[in-house]
């Protein structure tokens, strides 16, 4: 099963961490480091089996792969899980027998910040090993970064499919008030976009409805309201078998990982001349934060280089149309291109 996992989409190292005493049992999977060292987050989560998380950490570090190559950044995929009830198994003995692991990598894996981790956790994980970001000394929370990636991806959108990338002129549905969607929608206001939100959560809704004038959709009927764009900006596979032939958009365009519920709904939407923003490269912020912050850069750099995601994507657009391809083909070449073209590098070992 993991021989035959790993060989399928081509991953340089995949290793699996226990450590009786604390309870720790992780995996770090390095799917390539030819642009760099692999950077990643880990991800804690109570997965149904074994199976399922090394599903899951394979899926997430190839992605990570492209995610870097799409992003021009000198970094690898990567990315870790650790299994378990994150109320049982963020305890400091067992994040610090986690800081170990990834220490014995040698540089060859950067752990960061993902579900269920955050800054408080990377700084126990740095006890005991330097290849980790996004702790409390980093560069902080990277989610206006990555709000402001997707803001000008969409703007990008707009110009391919409008002629214009005025902001002004757009109809936006934002799905997803979380850190990234609420910053999203508000940046969108202040370029003076109409906006639309739609949460599970009422709390949200009522803190950005109390500051701002935008209008409300359940979430229930967030896919057939009429918009120009559609931000998911929650959860993943929202455009799926049965969402699709509800939308009533131009452009699909957010910052949720794994949008698509299925690669084929990428021709789907194609299909019915709806523009899809491949998320790994529109949501990139946050790897461009975390990165910026491994290569010794500013916040405000991060911030400024996340304007680039929308000439890039426009870059992909433009080759999409000329080879007669959906833009997930196109981007997906954009990256392979830029590994292919790259000679390994090797990480210096860490000094004793």
């Amino acid at each position: 099963m993991v021989f035959d996992s790993i060989a399928a989409p081509g991953h340089e190292q995949v290793s699996y961490f226990s450590d009786p005493e604390t309870g720790l049992r992780a995996i770090i999977a390095i799917h390539d480091t030819s642009l760099g060292p692999s950077l990643g987050g880990t991800r804690i989560l109570d997965y149904e089996s074994e199976d399922a998380a090394l599903t899951d950490v394979l899926r997430l570090s190839e992605a990570m792969t492209y995610k870097a190559a799409a992003a021009d950044l000198p970094l690898g995929g990567g990315k870790a899980v650790i299994v378990g009830d994150p109320a049982e198994v963020k305890t400091e003995d067992a994040l610090e027998a986690y800081g170990r692991a990834v220490d014995c990598l040698g540089g060859r894996y950067i752990t960061s910040v993902d579900i269920n981790s955050g800054a408080e956790e990377m700084d126990i994980v740095a006890r005991e090993t330097d290849h980790v970001v996004g702790g409390s000394d980093g560069l902080g929370n990277p989610s206006e970064v990555t709000a402001h990636g997707v803001f000008h991806g969409i703007r990008s959108c707009a110009e391919h499919v409008y002629g214009t990338d005025s902001s002004g002129d757009l109809d936006v549905v934002v799905q997803g008030l979380g850190k990234v969607g609420y910053l999203l929608a508000e940046e969108l206001l202040e370029h003076g976009a109409s906006v639309t939100i739609s949460d599970v959560n009422r709390d949200a809704i009522d803190e950005l409805t109390a500051v701002h004038d935008v209008d409300v959709v359940a979430p229930d009927s967030v896919y057939e309201q009429p918009c120009d764009v559609f931000a998911p900006c929650a959860i993943g596979g929202v455009v799926n078998d049965e969402t699709i032939d509800q939308l009533e958009c131009d452009i699909v365009a957010g910052s949720a990982n794994n949008v698509l519920a299925e690669r084929r709904h990428a021709d789907e939407l194609a299909a019915r001349d709806i523009l899809y923003a491949p998320d790994y490269v529109i949501n990139a912020g946050g790897l461009i934060t975390v990165g910026k912050e491994h290569l010794g850069g500013t916040y405000d750099e991060a911030y400024a280089e996340a304007e680039a995601i929308g000439d890039r994507l426009g870059e992909m657009i433009d080759r999409a149309e000329t080879d007669d391809c959906t833009v997930l083909d196109a981007a997906d070449a954009y990256a392979q291109e830029r590994i292919d073209a790259s000679e390994t590098v090797t990480p210096a070992l860490p000094s004793n």
